[in-house]
């Protein structure tokens, strides 16, 4: 079993080295387009890496309330366990652009077609500056008919683990006017972070009801996606079960 796990990881790997270059050219030469073009011609990247990791690796997902995305843009706040749900989501969910750090977009070949998703790319460090220009490219990218995804709770998530759930994905919400969608998964069980090996096995992904933010309180938000995210992975994760049924 080990070993299927590691060639399988092992061709897959080969396979994103190869086809990256390839398609970050392609993110370079869409630059002329309108920004919803260029989306849907780079996520065939993510497409055709998510279709590999279930055929060479045996990761296979569902969705969960589909029928809960709302037709217009609104702010994604998910779970964050690992790289999985960054290409999945190009698969499952509407046209979208991620707040993420700067540095992100230096990477060679990777980073230069994210720079062509039109991402909210902020200096962590800048304090208020950042929160400021997190809101000028979010009303802009909501304007352009993109959805935002944020990561409440700032990094990736080992599976079983629970992070602090920061405001700021809220406060985009409340100050917008749209709607926040909670999405809760556990796809850290199969594609764990940082790991080289990706190990076989069925990803869920849940998607709750869109909580309406006009004239809410951006902390009461926060708290109620948590609520949601948090009872939603103690149903979804393996790792959860595990915990509630071991002996004290």
């Amino acid at each position: 079993m080990k070993l299927a796990v590691l060639l399988r990881s092992c061709l897959f790997a080969l396979l994103q080295l190869l086809i990256t270059p390839v398609f970050a050219i392609i993110a370079l030469l869409t630059f002329p387009f309108p920004p919803l073009t260029r989306f849907r011609i780079i996520s065939l990247w993510s497409r055709l890496m998510v279709a590999a990791a279930s055929t060479i690796c045996g990761i296979r997902y569902r969705v969960l309330g589909a029928e809960n995305i709302p037709p217009e843009p609104c702010i994604i706040l998910s779970k964050h366990q690992s790289a999985w749900e960054t290409l999945a989501f190009q698969v499952i969910l509407p046209p979208h652009v991620w707040v993420l750090k700067r540095e992100l977009l230096r990477i060679p070949f990777f980073g230069w077609g994210l720079a062509m998703l039109s991402p909210i790319a902020i200096d962590r460090g800048a304090g208020a500056r950042a929160l400021r220009q997190t809101l000028e490219q979010g009303r802009e990218r909501l304007q352009q008919g993109f959805s935002i995804v944020i990561f409440p709770e700032g990094t990736r998530i080992a599976p079983g683990a629970r992070g602090t759930y920061h405001p700021g994905g809220a406060w985009l919400a409340v100050k917008t006017a749209v709607p926040a969608l909670p999405v809760a998964h556990n796809a850290g069980e199969c594609w764990r972070r940082n790991a080289f090996l990706k190990y076989p096995g069925l990803i869920t992904v849940s998607i709750g009801p869109a909580l309406p933010s006009q004239n809410a309180n951006a902390a009461e938000l926060n708290a109620q996606v948590e609520h949601w995210i948090e009872d939603e992975m103690q149903r979804i994760s393996t790792h959860a079960k595990k915990n509630q049924t071991s002996p004290a």
